[in-house]
């Protein structure tokens, strides 16, 4: 009790100390409207602006604002699964400075080490892209996917609940107003159509289907409302993260939401049947990745057309962002941290087609900040603007990049990448016995998704993000692409081995590059809260 007193004590003081970090720049009488658009785990060939992938998929909304907006092809991601990448989305800070209750606890068992996975949540209070813009005048909103936010009421509903059950449902209701009254408190005045988490996280299976429908009705909604004032609005799609079959996706029933049925199923975007169709005149293969790609492709055409219907059209400003790159979810490798997005605003940017200013997920927060005319100068961020970048204006680059996912620690500088893998003691000293019991109820948990087990073989190497033999579900694929992944030292040239195959930490000819890469490595973790093997004590 007395902890939860003190906690909103702070929460307080924090709020009202905010007040004074931003103030609104006279100079901008027009300010413009902010549409933050994160999708969730995009696949490389599922832009049409990249190479592999050209003419590979029907996008027409997403290839107009790629087409006429700004390609960060510098753009990286500091943590690479979903929860800690919002984070540092919304927060403009390295998720390893959360503070919610549950990774605080999770440090103190890991002897002061931060282990960022899906446990970095904004709390209330904390300064964020939402409650900053807020109090400088902007008119908030919040749709779709959560996973970030800290919902401290949410109770737990498993997959395996019967949605027939009252009891059920109502407490389904009850997670639902609480996470939207979580998202009042941390600077939206707007949130609906809210997923908690990714639907086989969200409650009974009978309701874990896609409702992108649901989340993009919600959207206009909040459009209709903005009145006279400046907007920000961050629309966070489910897709195209699985589950991925046209069933529980693309041609699921619309009415179905993680609140129960509707009595009439949102029509605010082209109908589930015209998809196939479509892909089909387009002379492309009717599959369900290329249907939920189109399907999320219709909420940003739908909130083009609510925009121009609105004649908000020429004064907003679009980021188009994927949580991060898919190939190496959960590592530090090329593969997760390499993630180009989009900046659209009509007529484009003086900056050009195309950036290639290096740039991380941090940087966004104080980006919309400035582009609101929004002073930050007393704000905390890890992050910094590239507005006067896509300005036209020169400005100093960032001579390197961080990342942090679970165990591991990463930087980038020029042509090389060095990363670093530290398990805890505890972590060392766990017995055989204990990762076959680790691995059983790991697959116990995959069967009730019905998921088959990635991995049967308790002593293989743990993961980077979870302590789980093979690793978990999510960064698996990393562990067969990527020949060095147990390796606790790595450095690569990424202009010669771009796809990080060739582990050069022992080659006598790069020790100087790596007492380099330590280095600023120690620069960064030498800042950030938690002791991380060598590079800080605790």
């Amino acid at each position: 009790m007395r902890r939860k007193i003190l906690y909103r004590v702070a929460i307080i003081v924090v709020c009202f100390f905010a007040s004074f970090l931003v103030r609104v720049d006279a100079k901008d009488k027009k300010r413009p409207n902010i549409i933050f658009f994160i999708a969730d785990d995009m696949t490389r060939d599922m832009f049409n602006f990249l190479p592999e992938s050209q003419g590979k998929n029907l996008t027409p909304n997403l290839d107009k604002l790629a087409n006429e907006g700004t390609l960060m092809m510098g753009q990286h991601v500091s943590a690479t699964v979903c929860t800690p990448s919002r984070y540092n989305t919304m927060s403009g800070k390295y998720a390893s400075r959360a503070s919610n209750p549950h990774f605080l606890e999770q440090t103190e068992k890991n002897n002061g080490q931060r282990v960022v996975e899906w446990n970095t949540h904004i709390m209330p209070g904390e300064a964020n892209m939402a409650n900053l813009l807020q109090k400088a005048g902007y008119f908030t909103g919040a749709v779709g996917k959560n996973h970030v936010i800290e919902v401290e009421d949410w109770v737990d509903v498993p997959l395996t609940a019967d949605a027939s059950d009252p009891k059920v449902m109502k407490q389904q209701v009850d997670n639902y107003n609480a996470t939207v009254e979580a998202y009042h408190q941390c600077g939206f005045d707007y949130a609906s159509g809210i997923y908690y988490e990714n639907p086989d996280f969200n409650g009974p299976r009978a309701l874990a289907v896609h409702n992108l429908d649901w989340s993009a009705e919600a959207a206009l909604k909040f459009l209709d409302e903005t009145g006279d004032k400046p907007f920000f609005l961050y629309f966070a799609t489910t897709l195209p993260h699985g589950p991925q079959d046209a069933r529980r996706a693309w041609d699921a029933d619309r009415t179905i939401t993680p609140i129960g049925k509707l009595d009439k199923a949102p029509d605010v975007m082209p109908h589930q049947s015209t998809i196939p169709a479509r892909l089909k005149a387009a002379n492309l293969p009717v599959n369900d990745r290329k249907a939920n790609l189109l399907w999320m492709d219709d909420a940003i055409g739908a909130l083009i057309s609510k925009l121009k219907e609105n004649d908000l059209y020429d004064n907003t400003i679009i980021f188009f962002f994927n949580d991060h790159g898919q190939f190496a979810k959960g590592s530090v490798y090329q593969g997760a941290t390499y993630n180009p997005s989009i900046v659209w605003k009509k007529d484009g940017f003086q900056v050009g087609h195309e950036c290639n200013t290096l740039v991380s997920n941090v940087d966004f927060a104080p980006t919309i900040l400035e582009l609101a005319g929004v002073n930050t100068r007393k704000c905390e961020f890890d992050g910094q603007s590239f507005a006067t970048v896509l300005k036209g204006k020169k400005e100093k680059a960032r001579e390197s990049l961080y990342f942090e996912i679970g165990y591991s620690r990463g930087v980038r500088k020029g042509d090389y990448k060095y990363m670093v893998l530290r398990y805890p003691e505890w972590v060392r000293n766990i017995s055989l016995d204990e990762r076959q019991e680790i691995l059983d109820a790991y697959n116990k948990k995959l069967a009730i998704r019905g998921k088959k087990p990635n991995n049967l073989d308790p002593t293989a190497p743990f993961g980077h993000v979870q302590i789980i033999p093979g690793g978990g579900d999510a960064e698996f694929p990393a562990t067969k692409r990527y020949p060095h992944y147990a390796d606790t030292d790595q450095l690569y040239n990424l202009k010669d081995d771009p796809k990080e195959k060739n582990n050069l930490i022992h080659d006598p000819a790069y020790q100087e590059i790596v007492k380099e890469m330590k280095a600023e490595l120690m620069k960064y973790v030498s800042t950030i809260p938690g002791s991380f093997g060598e590079f800080k004590k605790k």
